[in-house]
């Protein structure tokens, strides 16, 4: 008895090891391919080697007990690979959304990060202003009416730019941590496009910057937050003329396509690296090229958060922001579904 079952052992190894060795190689080659087809193979691999045992055991005689093994087997074969394929698929799924979750988490890190050195670098500078002129008026220093007013000027323009950056930290926050409550109503697209128009023409001039308007004639209704919508659109025509050289143009224009209403800001400046294009909306992401000093030109300083507050509140709008290049200049687009009540 003791040598049959050593004859079988040894049997059974013979004949399964080949099987689970020819499985193993072949997952090996296709691991990298498909988790469907290593998962399948995973689960084929162990079954046929069991099959391929018991056959060289029975010596090739298929009486009724191998039969009934057989037909098991077979049975088990038809449900264990569609749940392996269906398994596979799952897991998948699963493992590519938690790369995605992975990738996104890395990106926040880092675009915190970034942020908080930005904001401390801007908040210093401000500051810094603030003190030195301070401490010449405590100090007597500077005793002439005209030039304590303009140093009182001075202080004033550093606390706006302060209060304008806290401004923007908070709408990011609520952008980010999904606070962000929009009073949306029916408006009409040109008048959001008017009042930006007339409020940012003075800034364009300052800088020596032409600034054209196209608008259709009819009315153009889309559903959304005035407010959001024009801090949008501020947003973008400003970078749009801080990035624009004197002489140059900035034009903001407005069309009806088949799927919303688009409004385009163009300019004519040397455009955005390559780079720089798949990052213009990260969070404190100011790039590199032919960007203006703050407060040259007349142009305010901006906190590095404008364009990451015009994409969250546009996808808020459920529309969408982009930016390509022109020749010159660049484009962003934002498109807004319309309002068909």
């Amino acid at each position: 008895m003791d040598n049959d079952i050593g004859s079988i052992v040894v049997t059974a190894l013979l004949w399964s090891t080949p099987v689970t060795v020819a499985g193993t190689a072949v997952l090996l080659l296709v691991r990298r391919r498909s988790l469907v087809v290593s998962n399948v193979i995973l689960v084929l691999t162990p079954l046929v080697a069991l099959l391929s045992g018991l056959i060289g055991v029975s010596g090739f005689m298929f009486t009724n007990d191998l039969k009934r093994t057989v037909t098991v087997l077979a049975t088990v074969f038809l449900v264990a690979i569609p749940a392996s394929v269906a398994l596979a698929r799952f897991q998948a799924r699963r493992t590519v959304w938690e790369r995605q979750i992975r990738d996104q988490e890395r990106a926040a890190e880092h675009s915190r990060r970034e942020l908080i050195a930005w904001i401390s670098h801007d908040l210093r500078t401000p500051l810094a202003d603030i003190r030195a002129v301070a401490e010449a008026l405590t100090d007597s220093v500077v005793t002439d009416t005209t030039e304590v007013t303009r140093f009182a000027q001075l202080i004033d323009q550093d606390a706006i730019r302060l209060s304008a950056m806290v401004d923007d930290l908070f709408e990011m926050s609520k952008i980010n941590s999904g606070a962000l409550r929009l009073d949306r109503e029916a408006v009409d697209l040109r008048e959001v496009v008017d009042e930006v128009a007339a409020a940012s023409t003075p800034t364009a001039a300052r800088a020596g910057v032409g600034f054209e308007l196209s608008v259709p004639p009819a009315v153009v209704p889309v559903y959304a937050d005035t407010r959001a919508l024009a801090r949008v659109l501020t947003n973008l025509v400003i970078n749009a003329i801080a990035h624009t050289p004197e002489g140059g143009t900035v034009t903001i224009g407005i069309e009806v396509v088949t799927d919303g209403a688009v409004v385009r800001v163009d300019d004519t400046g040397p455009g955005i690296a390559d780079d720089d294009l798949a990052r213009i909306f990260d969070v404190a992401y100011r790039g590199t090229a032919a960007r203006t000093p703050p407060g040259e030109r007349g142009l305010p300083a901006g906190s590095g958060m404008g364009l990451a507050i015009a994409e969250g509140l546009v996808l808020a709008h459920q529309g969408r922001i982009s930016v390509s290049n022109r020749h010159p200049g660049s484009r962003f687009e934002v498109t807004l579904p319309l309002h068909r009540g």
